[in-house]
């Protein structure tokens, strides 16, 4: 994922499907300077520090 589409994410009350590896997350903030991203996994209480770039989208 690029910075630009997480903007967009994040300033949209849609729900987007977003993944890490194969988990399911929702962005919590973002570091643009740093490119990463502070994330929740749906699955446990989880929060991690990952990079934009290795996170996705996936269509149903």
């Amino acid at each position: 994922m690029d910075l630009e589409r997480m903007n967009i994410i994040l300033n949209n009350d849609e729900k987007f499907d977003i993944y890490y590896g194969e988990r399911n997350v929702w962005i919590q903030g973002i570091n643009e300077n740093k490119q990463m991203a502070k994330v929740g996994f749906i699955d446990n209480f989880e929060e991690k520090d990952v990079f934009i770039k290795d996170l996705y989208e996936r269509s149903l």
